[in-house]
């Protein structure tokens, strides 16, 4: 069964929460693709992955690579998988995958000051609820620390 979990970002952008998510899916043996809404917003992080910390790295690509298949992270404006990933990061609005079944585990960011990306959270709770996903919502504390809310 597919786990959906729901991080709401209050302050915080996803160039600041991602790459911390995106090393620890590493950490944990995990293949990981990111789905942004736009190729702007893709290749936007793709320059952000190479330098968000002096001392630490993130091997990653985006769908257009030749070699895409060989990356632990591929970033992506479309549903497919080039990776063989079994976690998928939703992010900017991207839709969910159709085959969204196939991944252990899904996490959607979404801006909890904008009500649009409040209200498309909450649609896409409804509908993996609905479809019986494991459904988790997660929120920073105020030291930054992910606690899980529900």
């Amino acid at each position: 069964m597919t786990e959906i979990l729901f991080y709401h970002l209050k302050g915080q952008t996803p160039e600041q929460v991602l790459p911390a998510l995106l090393a620890k899916s590493l950490e944990r043996g995990w293949r990981v693709v990111v789905q942004a809404s736009s190729d702007e917003r893709v290749e936007a992080l793709d320059a952000h992955l190479w330098t968000w910390r002096d001392d630490a790295f993130l091997p990653h690509g985006t769908w257009r690579d030749a070699e895409a298949a060989e990356h632990p992270i591929v970033l992506t404006v479309n549903d497919e998988n080039p990776n063989g990933a079994t976690v998928r990061f939703l992010v900017d609005g991207a839709s969910l995958a159709g085959d969204a079944a196939g991944y252990e585990r899904i996490v959607l960011l979404f801006d909890g000051e904008d009500p649009d990306a409040v209200e498309a959270a909450r649609v896409r709770w409804s509908e993996a609820k609905a479809a019986g996903a494991e459904v988790t919502y997660w929120q920073a504390d105020e030291k930054g620390r992910w606690r899980r809310q529900s």
